[in-house]
């Protein structure tokens, strides 16, 4: 059978996440129940990063294999039909070889993580956004956050329910910069804990507001320890942006 590669765009507000749960709708269910609607097969969906519920993606890739050759627009476009109840996207749709995988072939993830930094609540962007009333210096939280780029033992920002081997991971690249109201946390590793990337945004926001320095996260990074880590930032504001493959970029 062919195998196809999607690149997906979604709301995660609905969902309880990217994988299929016992208690409620996932971005993979509704997926491959699309997938069921047109090629009246049942087939699993292959993500290439799990998100949790609220997350959102902008750029999620993903791969199936299906029982009919017709053209990737047309697969596009058919699975968008299927799926027009749920704020979900098939972006585009890419005929790839077998031994394609989207989690295992993948080289690099990158996320985003909107700030809305202002003391007005969102109206459009609610829940789709952290809402962050005082003023954040951006730039301290870049210059800080250069500390969490490299090979380092993440565990102080790993979430308790982690379900990877080691808390070793190397971030390949972090930057804060703001846009107006909004400040983005750009960050990008071949693969993150659970939880990363808003612990190391729940952090980032204290040195934001002035309450901890550059110091105070070298050390937080330093204690391995998540009771160290300061909060979590909330899932609306995450976005899954884009997965990069050898041969294949998304």
């Amino acid at each position: 059978m062919p195998r196809f590669k999607l690149t997906i765009e979604y709301d995660g507000g609905p969902f309880v996440g990217w994988q299929r749960q016992a208690n409620g709708l996932s971005v993979q269910e509704a997926l491959e129940t699309a997938v069921a609607g047109y090629c009246q097969v049942d087939a699993v969906v292959h993500g290439s990063g799990r998100t949790d519920s609220g997350v959102h993606a902008l750029g999620q890739v993903a791969h199936v294999d299906l029982p009919r050759h017709d053209p990737p627009a047309r697969v596009r476009d058919a699975l968008n039909a299927h799926l027009r109840k749920h704020p979900i996207s098939i972006r585009d749709v890419e005929q790839v070889d077998e031994d394609f995988h989207a989690r295992f072939s993948a080289r690099e993830r990158s996320y985003v993580y909107r700030i809305l930094n202002r003391r007005s609540p969102p109206a459009l962007d609610a829940g789709r956004v952290w809402w962050v009333g005082p003023d954040l210096d951006a730039a301290a939280m870049h210059a800080a956050g250069q500390i969490l780029v490299g090979h380092h033992d993440f565990s102080t920002f790993r979430a308790k329910e982690c379900q990877a081997r080691s808390p070793v991971k190397t971030l390949d690249e972090l930057a804060v910069t703001r846009e107006g109201e909004e400040v983005r946390l750009f960050v990008r590793a071949r693969s993150f804990l659970h939880h990363q990337v808003r612990n190391m945004a729940g952090a980032l926001k204290l040195v934001g507001e002035g309450k901890w320095t550059a110091d105070d996260l070298q050390r937080a990074l330093d204690a391995r320890n998540r009771a160290a880590g300061g909060p979590t930032a909330p899932p609306q504001g995450l976005y899954f942006l884009s997965v990069r493959y050898p041969e294949h970029d998304a």
